[in-house]
C-alpha cells in the first residue's frame, strides 16, 4: 500500500497539539478525581446544563445495526442532569448508599482522545474508556466503551456539558451502577 492510497490528513499545528494536550490533561484529572473519591471536586467540573446519558444497547443484525442503541427518551442506564448527579454525589456521603459502603475501588482509563468538533467556546470530544471497579472481597466489574463529551471553556479550564456513554456490552452483570463513568 502506498502513501497515495491513504486520505491526506492536515498537518497539526503547535496550537492543535497544545489543545489536544490540554483536553487530555483535563480528562486525566477528572479520572483521578473519581478514582480518589473526590466527588465534590468532580461535581464542580459539571456544567449547570449537564446532560449525562448512557443508552441501553441491544444486539441487532447487520441490516439494523444503526438501531443498536436506544434513542434519546428510550431505555437508558443513565439519563441525568446536574441536579440528579448532585443527588447521587450527596448520597455517597450520607452513609446510606448501601451499594457504596464500603466504597468501591475504581480505576478510570481514558484513551484514543480525539477532538471531533470545535465551536465557539465548546469542543466535542470522542474517546474510549475502560473502568475497573472492585468491591468487597471479590466483586469485580469492568465497563468498556466509547464516550462523546462536549466541553465548555478554554485552555484546560473546562466544564462537562454533555457526556454520552456507549457501552460495548449488551448485558451487564454488575450488581449496580453506583460508580460514575
Amino acid at each position: 500500500m502506498t502513501a497515495q492510497t491513504h486520505a491526506a490528513r492536515p498537518a497539526l499545528t503547535a496550537s492543535d497539539m497544545l489543545l489536544q494536550y490540554q483536553v487530555e490533561q483535563f480528562l486525566y484529572h477528572e479520572a483521578a478525581l473519581l478514582d480518589a473519591r473526590r466527588f465534590d471536586e468532580w461535581y464542580a467540573l459539571l456544567a449547570d446544563d449537564l446532560e449525562y446519558w448512557m443508552p441501553v444497547r441491544s444486539t441487532r443484525s447487520l441490516a439494523d445495526v444503526e438501531f443498536e442503541f436506544a434513542p434519546p427518551g428510550g431505555g437508558a442506564y443513565f439519563d441525568d442532569d446536574k441536579v440528579s448527579m448532585g443527588q447521587r454525589v450527596k448520597k455517597l456521603t450520607t452513609g446510606f448508599a448501601w451499594a457504596e459502603d464500603p466504597p468501591s475501588r475504581t480505576r478510570h482509563h481514558v484513551t484514543n482522545v480525539r477532538i471531533v468538533e470545535r465551536r465557539e467556546g465548546e469542543l466535542t470530544i470522542s474517546c474510549n474508556f475502560l473502568i475497573y471497579r472492585s468491591r468487597l472481597a471479590n466483586e469485580v466489574d469492568v465497563w468498556s466503551g466509547r464516550r462523546e463529551d462536549t466541553l465548555r471553556g478554554s485552555a484546560g479550564d473546562y466544564t462537562i456539558v454533555t457526556r454520552h456513554l456507549f457501552l460495548d456490552d449488551v448485558s451487564l452483570n454488575s450488581k449496580n451502577l453506583s460508580s460514575f463513568l
